[in-house]
């Protein structure tokens, strides 16, 4: 499948371990020419772990996009009645996120 000018939010909650396999994946799908926009979860966002800083990775995520992550639910909301995304992807998708 061609992914060139979809629009994938990817959706980054807890499971903080598994952020570092998230960044190959965001970069694949930048190299199809999709347009990816970050998102994190508030705890994502903000909590600090021995897997690196929270700031940091919300950068990472952002250099590698090209966009500001989205990192709040008032700037969430308009995501589903505006239809801004094709794909959502929630990676990774923890208990508490599904």
């Amino acid at each position: 499948m061609k992914l060139e000018g979809y629009n994938i939010g990817l959706a980054v909650t807890g499971s903080f371990c598994t952020f570092d396999k998230l960044v190959p994946e965001a970069e694949k799908l930048v190299q199809q020419k999709a347009n990816v926009y970050p998102i994190f979860s508030t705890n994502a966002a903000s909590i600090d772990t021995r897997f690196g800083k929270a700031e940091d990775w919300v950068r990472r995520f952002e250099e590698i996009t090209g966009h500001d992550a989205i990192r709040t639910i008032a700037d969430a909301e308009p995501i589903g009645p505006k239809k801004l995304m094709d794909i959502l992807v929630i990676a990774p998708c923890t208990g508490k996120a599904l």
